[in-house]
């Protein structure tokens, strides 16, 4: 419905007031002839079809992109507003980042869409959207409205990106850009919480626990009113226990269950270059079961397999020299859903008489497929509700405390399962509902995790920070994902944004060679993007949006096995430029 033109702006006994009737959308019906004041995705002005005016938005949807636009606007906090939009053309959406969202799934004419909303108790802005869906026709919108009072009159601007300037064992640095308008002063806040006030745009957060993770945005404020928070920045303090891994590491999956074609290595053959040695795999008995076997390869498959007791003492041999041997649960094959607490018991029990019984140093998590997903409605990455999730975490955190400091965790997720959660979640976007699914473990175990080495093959074209799509084999592919779990993000439809990891925790998996998976990248290629990524140099005109990595952990490959079958070109190519790092 539309509010009266003049209703009272003040709050009844805590009852969200109704907004004052007036659209404060910018170019609400792209009469300016541009997309001006939105940002969009395969969007554009055409002059017909229209509804009213002379111009309309047309959202040229791919298989690979839905086009959607979207708008940021400043609201008033606890207040209702009233969005619609008239459109035309198959399954087209409308909808409120984090919020509410509506759809058609065909107007062969002009057709409204509506919904209404209420902003949060300190909510400050919103984001309205549109998009069509992927393979679908172009979509068209015209003569949004979004009723309700625009962000408080003389507030100042939102301030810029905060910066981690120094950090020591309970203590976190930060800076940032000023904002526009007269200010008094600015607000630190670690989520709904103020940690510190100050009239300059640096502050110091102090009293923090040793080696904890954390995430700040900033407000400024003047007698007007608060501005709209700043994006967030995550930050750590001093003082985390090192696992005595490589500076810079090479990674790689060793086929110790099977040989896949490429021939079986033994481990005692494995070249001392590599740094971190995952064995393939661990996979459960049921998928439900939790109860988790390493089988080793057969000598029917495997003819030059080693017995039981020289695998084990050149396990030892290679923990000697500094390497890190872990066990890897899942890979393809390997669909492992904790279901229920008994299957989550099993896991961990199961899991360490693994690790117990080869003198093993850690756990690689590597759940593909319908491993992990998100139900309906499961919307909030850093408070999950989905049972395969919210086991998964408390099993890990059983292991970590069972083994101690220098336990090594990594994950080695897929894109889909990271990256795409910028566009999609699984619990709220009504597509896929695997998109997305690791964020939650990622955070619940970020000051666990050793390592995130996202799989940056067998991917499909994705969205990074630039809004733009970023396709697999070159460097440009690395830059962005990379970038992405470094600066951080925000999480698709859920209003909440996902804080990056440390440039320690950091690397990247790539195929060793072309028969080892889709997305091969040529070893200058790699350099390029280690170069963007580690020094700023080399980024092809893509700008980092979370700075350069200069503790970035490594590169990891599917497979050592398969590294071997090609000559070793994944090895020697990276292995040097790895070492030559500072």
């Amino acid at each position: 419905m539309r509010w009266l033109a003049v209703v009272l702006g003040v709050l009844v006994a805590g009852i969200a007031v109704p907004a004052q009737a007036a659209n404060i959308l910018d170019n609400p019906g792209f009469e300016t002839g541009t997309l001006s004041g939105w940002s969009c995705s395969g969007g554009s002005v055409v002059s017909t079809p229209v509804r009213t005016g002379g111009h309309a938005l047309n959202g040229a949807v791919t298989s690979s992109d839905y086009a959607q636009c979207s708008q940021t606007v400043s609201v008033q906090p606890n207040t209702a507003y009233t969005l619609s939009a008239w459109v035309r053309g198959s399954y087209v959406y409308l909808g409120v980042a984090g919020g509410v969202s509506t759809w058609t799934p065909a107007a062969p004419s002009y057709t409204q869409l509506s919904l209404s909303f209420t902003t949060g108790a300190s909510q400050t802005s919103a984001q309205i959207y549109v998009h069509g869906w992927y393979g679908q026709s172009a979509y068209q919108a015209d003569d949004f409205t979004l009723d309700g009072p625009g962000g408080v009159p003389g507030a100042p601007s939102a301030p810029g990106t905060p910066t981690v300037t120094s950090s020591t064992t309970s203590s976190i640095e930060l800076s940032w850009p000023a904002s526009t308008g007269t200010v008094t002063g600015y607000r630190v806040y670690e989520g709904a919480s103020v940690v510190q006030t100050v009239t300059g745009t640096t502050a110091t957060v102090s009293g923090l626990a040793t080696c904890s993770s954390h995430s700040y945005s900033v407000a400024a404020y003047n007698s007007a009113g608060e501005s709209a928070k700043s994006a967030a920045v995550a930050a750590r303090t001093a003082g985390c226990t090192s696992a005595g891994l490589a500076k810079h590491a090479l990674i790689g999956y060793l086929h110790a269950s099977f040989a896949n074609g490429s021939g079986y290595v033994r481990m005692a053959d494995v070249p001392d270059q590599w740094d971190i040695v995952n064995l393939a795999f661990g996979e459960p008995t049921s998928v439900t079961s939790g109860d988790i076997r390493f089988n080793r390869c057969p000598v029917s498959e495997c003819p030059n397999v080693e017995s039981d007791a020289e695998f084990a003492a050149a396990i030892k041999v290679k923990q000697a020299a500094g390497k890190k041997v872990l066990i890897s649960i899942g890979g393809a094959n390997g669909q492992v859903q904790l279901t229920t607490a008994a299957a989550r018991d099993a896991f961990v029990s199961s899991v360490s008489a693994i690790i117990d019984r080869y003198g093993l140093d850690g756990l690689d998590i590597d759940f593909e497929g319908h491993s992990l997903y998100l139900n309906v409605g499961d919307t909030d990455f850093r408070n999950p509700t989905t049972p395969v999730i919210v086991n998964l975490i408390s099993a890990l955190k059983t292991l970590k405390a069972r083994y101690g400091a220098n336990f090594v965790l990594s994950m080695a997720p897929e894109t889909f399962f990271v990256q795409v959660g910028y566009q999609f979640y699984g619990g709220s976007s009504g597509g896929d509902n695997r998109t997305g699914s690791y964020l939650p473990v990622i955070h619940a175990l970020r000051d666990a995790l050793t390592v995130l080495h996202v799989q940056d093959y067998n991917s499909g074209p994705v969205m990074g920070l630039d809004n733009q799509y970023h396709t697999m084999g070159g460097a440009d592919f690395h830059i962005a994902m990379t970038d992405m779990v470094k600066a951080g993000f925000p999480v698709a439809n859920t209003g909440q944004t996902f804080p990056g990891l440390r440039d320690d925790q950091i690397g990247f998996g790539l195929p060793a060679a072309v028969s080892a998976g889709n997305g091969y990248t040529a070893p200058a290629a790699v350099h390029d993007a280690l170069d963007c990524l580690v020094k700023g140099q080399n980024c092809g005109g893509y700008s980092l949006r979370g700075g350069t990595s200069p503790g970035f952990r490594g590169l990891m490959t599917w497979s050592i096995n398969w590294d071997k079958y090609y000559n070793w070109e994944f090895q020697n190519s990276h292995a040097p430029y790895l070492d030559a790092l500072p």
